[in-house]
């Protein structure tokens, strides 16, 4: 590239991130201007409320995460962690961990976090993160639930009383037919759309959740977030 276009480029991706940064500041300061309006004060006093909450919310959230993989590296015997994990890891597990406002499933963070640490090979996939980022407490428990249930990885679950508990369905016995609840089946299709689990195929082409299978992302992600790998 000659000097003249890489300038120009230059220049175009200088104004880019200005734009972008631009809109940063323009949304932080209608934000503040929206609380201002309705603490009745100036829109200084909004915006720094604003800024001072969500600095004080993510704080709190780092400190917690920072003491919970303390407290789970002590459960291991150990004092630090006793390999460091990849930044391509690391970076977006600590930025969704500390986002995090649920504290069951800052907890899966935290053990994915010392777990990877203690297995390196763990670190290698980062599937396990955008898999955990995008689920709910629920779909969580519902994952769990299953995992401890299945003893081995051709098992039919049966879903019906989850998320409370899970059976192994067997020949012996009759075919399921009772659907979950409705919070359920959604946490059932979701964890279906990230691969963890199958459901059971129908006539029609489409998918029954009344008894799952657990794929080996779902038992391998639920392994990594335990106390033990």
């Amino acid at each position: 590239m000659d000097p003249v276009t890489a300038t120009t480029e230059t220049a175009k991706a200088v104004q880019e991130v200005a734009k972008v940064a631009g809109k940063g500041i323009d949304a932080a300061t209608a934000m503040g201007g929206f609380i201002a309006n309705y603490v009745r004060g100036p829109i200084e006093q909004g915006l720094g409320i604003f800024e001072d909450k969500l600095r004080y919310t993510r704080w709190e959230r780092q400190r917690r995460l920072m003491e919970r993989a303390g407290a789970f590296l002590a459960e291991r015997g150990l004092d630090a962690p006793p390999n460091g994990v990849p930044l391509k890891f690391a970076v977006p597990l600590l930025q969704a961990a500390s986002l995090e406002d649920d504290d069951q499933l800052q907890d899966l963070w935290a053990r994915l976090l010392v777990n990877a640490t203690i297995e390196p090979e763990i670190a290698m996939h980062r599937v396990f993160i955008s898999m955990l980022e995008n689920m709910s407490n629920l779909d969580a428990r519902v994952l769990f639930c299953l995992r401890e249930a299945s003893a081995g990885p051709h098992d039919a679950l049966v879903t019906s009383d989850l998320p409370d508990s899970a059976t192994v369905w067997r020949e012996d016995m009759a075919q399921p037919k009772t659907q979950p609840s409705e919070d359920v089946l959604f946490s059932l299709g979701n964890l279906g759309r990230l691969g963890a689990i199958t459901g059971l195929g129908t006539a029609g082409g489409g998918t029954s959740w009344v008894a799952t299978h657990l794929t080996i992302l779902g038992r391998r992600l639920v392994d990594v977030c335990s106390p033990a790998v």
